[in-house]
């Protein structure tokens, strides 16, 4: 292992180198406008050449629909009567939507918690095999009556988007699934917690607890745009969850995972924070099914005080410009950009705000890549900003090196920012109710 750089050397390194009766049909809300007089947000469009989402035919969502189709949602059923509904459409959300039902109500008979610690403590268990028998199965049940109510499947030509903003949706995983075309924007998504959390003692050298759910999961699905939303887990921390079995009770997945040879998606100006597994782009290391796909593009977004995968990408082609990311706790923070296995990053004009005990070699981590490309980057720490070659501080602390080359050029942007300018910009605009 290469000795650490020295964060003064760092700072000088130079750079680059018909819907149920409870979703009603609305007409436009009155005084949501945006983008021009008579516009409204329910009928923006991805703008030409915005990222990845923008090649081929862009994104429209369901911007084309007849009034029949416009839908206000403001409760759990509603929101699932109206992702039901005949596309294309727009579903305007209003307040705070989350399930009615409480972890009490999903759990199958035969399962608590406590009996399943018992079970399958190592110390009775063993680590060689994933839990089995009439707990595991329980607990599986359990799970499956919490997925029924809370994972609501999104189809092709749909916008669905907040009113103001204040709406919520909370305790529900959106999935987009082998679907075309969809917008979500000007939303807070919030704690799409899992009630039954497996324990795998086979997952890393000392077992992890995996969770199902993320707040949007994008699965085998093209041209899609997240825009403006903010990320958060609420009242119910990850840095709350207590230990089992000497590990953390994870009860989040992703924020926004991309996955299952979805293709050509942007993600921009939304806000990230205080969580853990933030945003995977591809879920395997297998090629079958995402090699030339996961084509993606993560720009103006703010990345506060999250842990890990900001993004952790694996085979595709993904530009990461003008992000924000905020990573004051050294405790907690394992990595920023995670290149995978036929990974191809281009990194560029990114602000990255560390405090002084975070080491910077660790805003890359290598989960079998052979290259990234990062230019124009800048780091503060303290109150000093200077230039940052990500690859090169990496390689001075890490065996083996990375390429500096990923093998291709973004062309689909509307413009790089300076990196300078990044921080004050998206700490001001990213994330919910800041869409201009």
């Amino acid at each position: 292992m290469k000795r650490a750089v020295a964060l003064t050397t760092l700072l000088s390194l130079a750079v680059l180198t018909a819907p149920a009766a409870s979703a009603s049909a609305d007409p436009l809300p009155p005084g949501l406008s945006a983008g021009g007089p008579g516009t409204d947000l329910g009928r923006r469009t991805l703008p030409a050449n915005d990222g990845w989402a923008a090649e081929g035919t862009g994104t429209t969502g369901g911007s084309a629909a007849p009034a029949s189709n416009v839908y206000t949602v403001s409760t759990r059923d509603e929101l699932a009567a109206a992702l039901a509904a005949p596309s294309p459409k727009i579903i305007y959300v209003k307040g705070t939507v989350e399930p009615a039902k409480t972890c009490a109500d999903y759990t199958a008979a035969g399962y608590s918690l406590d009996a399943y610690l018992a079970a399958y403590d190592p110390a009775v268990w063993g680590r060689d095999a994933e839990p089995s028998g009439p707990l595991e199965d329980a607990r599986a049940a359990s799970a499956a009556n919490q997925t029924k109510d809370i994972k609501l499947k999104v189809r092709s030509n749909t916008t669905i988007v907040g009113l103001g903003g204040n709406a919520v949706i909370r305790g529900i995983n959106l999935h987009v699934d082998k679907a075309d075309n969809v917008i979500i924007r000007n939303i807070t998504f919030e704690d799409s917690a899992d009630c039954f959390p497996q324990w795998d003692p086979t997952d890393g050298a000392e077992g992890n607890w995996n969770s199902l759910y993320d707040n949007i999961s994008v699965t085998g699905s093209t041209h899609v745009w997240v825009d403006h939303n903010t990320f958060t887990d609420g009242d119910n921390p990850d840095s709350g969850q207590p230990l089992h079995f000497g590990r953390p009770y994870q009860v989040h997945d992703g924020q926004l995972d991309i996955t299952s040879g979805s293709n050509y998606v942007t993600a921009s100006w939304n806000r990230f924070s205080g969580h853990d597994k933030t945003m995977l782009i591809g879920s395997t290391n297998n090629p079958a099914t995402d090699a030339g796909k996961l084509k993606v593009t993560v720009h103006h977004n703010h990345f506060d005080d999250v842990l890990q995968r900001l993004p952790r990408v694996r085979f595709g082609q993904v530009h990461v410009y003008n992000n924000y990311y905020e990573i004051p706790d050294a405790s907690t923070f394992e990595y920023a950009l995670g290149v995978g296995v036929q990974s191809q990053i281009f990194a560029e004009n990114n602000f990255f705000r560390l405090s002084r005990a975070v080491d910077p070699a660790k805003l890359l981590y290598n989960w079998g890549g052979t290259s990234l490309t990062a230019r124009g980057d800048v780091l503060r720490v303290g109150g000093k900003v200077g230039p940052i070659d990500l690859v090169a501080v990496y390689n001075a602390a890490n065996d083996p090196d990375l390429g500096a080359d990923a093998g291709w050029t973004p062309t689909l942007h509307t413009g790089i920012d300076p990196a300078e300018s990044v921080r004050r910009s998206v700490s001001r605009h990213a994330g919910v109710g800041e869409i201009r």
